[in-house]
């Protein structure tokens, strides 16, 4: 275990560093920079605020300078703003992460409980009708389920206000970010349970007129749960990671909305930043779902 986990850590350490140099270059391959706004500058005040973004030095060299210093856990301040990017990528990752584990929990729990329905009652009007709608939210979009939650029941129904801070406004951004993979995490329920009802293990126990409850809950449940599990350390990244459309839908102030707002204004540093947390982020994630696997089904070898 404990070679893998060092394997693994130094595999993502390398693929953070790919990420960050891809995205340092291709920002720097784009004509353009953070400086040439609507709003005119002098030369002499371009000249020292490329000075202070390193703006003035070889490409090359822009991009050590700039490892050399996240190495130090500086990430710069905003090219727009002035204000360290540190502090702005944790203030609003404290909403992101909100809303985001928000739709998580929506997502895994709702999954789990219609795709047992669904394996349970095969082939019956619940199993038919939890398919055609786990079929329909996985063809839409997050952004498209988005629009049309905050079209019908924000400016149509006015039930929710379209903009507000609250916790009980969360209810329609968190639907549009959980609709997709709590439709993916019930097929992939329904199927698992569907395999897991056929061992031979799940005949013996029925045989031995174990309780039905039992049966489903210990025996078929618990090992239909493994493929789940595999899925909810990606599902979190993804979600955490692409609710960027869906805050600039509901105007949340997350850290989606952020990285949008920096990416119009050309807010180089504030890109490389967001992008390498993002990053960051998701390796992560997907380290802690392949432990997890490990712990919970010991067959699984780790290579």
């Amino acid at each position: 275990m404990t070679k893998y986990v060092v394997k693994r850590v130094l595999l993502a350490i390398l693929t953070v560093f790919i990420v960050c140099a891809i995205t340092f270059f291709a920002m720097n391959a784009i004509p353009g920079g953070p400086f040439d706004g609507e709003k005119a500058i002098s030369d002499e005040v371009r000249r020292v605020l490329e000075q202070r973004f390193n703006l003035d030095k070889p490409v090359w060299e822009q991009f050590f300078l700039y490892l050399n210093n996240l190495l130090h856990g500086d990430f710069g301040v905003s090219a727009k703003t002035g204000r360290e990017i540190k502090t702005t990528i944790f203030s609003s990752f404290s909403v992101s992460a909100k809303l985001g584990g928000m739709a998580v929990l929506v997502a895994l729990i709702s999954g789990v409980v219609m795709g047992s329905i669904a394996a349970l009652t095969r082939n019956k009007l619940p199993d038919r009708l939890i398919i055609f709608f786990s079929t329909l939210f996985t063809s839409l979009p997050s952004f498209v389920l988005g629009t049309l939650l905050l079209l019908v029941f924000c400016i149509k129904l006015k039930w929710v206000p379209v903009w507000s801070s609250s916790s009980h406004n969360y209810v329609l951004p968190v639907i549009a970010l959980a609709a997709y993979p709590m439709a993916y995490i019930t097929r992939l329920t329904k199927t698992s349970m569907l395999d897991a009802l056929g061992q031979d293990y799940v005949r013996t126990a029925r045989a031995k007129g174990v309780a039905q409850w039992k049966v489903i809950f210990k025996h078929t449940l618990r090992n239909a749960l493994i493929p789940v599990i595999t899925y909810v350390g990606p599902m979190t990244a993804s979600i955490l990671t692409g609710s960027l459309v869906v805050e600039s839908i509901f105007t949340i102030g997350g850290l989606g909305s952020k990285f949008v707002e920096c990416i119009t204004n050309r807010d180089y540093p504030m890109i490389m930043g967001t992008t390498i947390f993002l990053a960051t982020l998701m390796v992560t994630m997907t380290l802690i779902t392949d432990i997890v696997y490990k712990l919970i089904d010991p067959r699984i070898t780790l290579e």
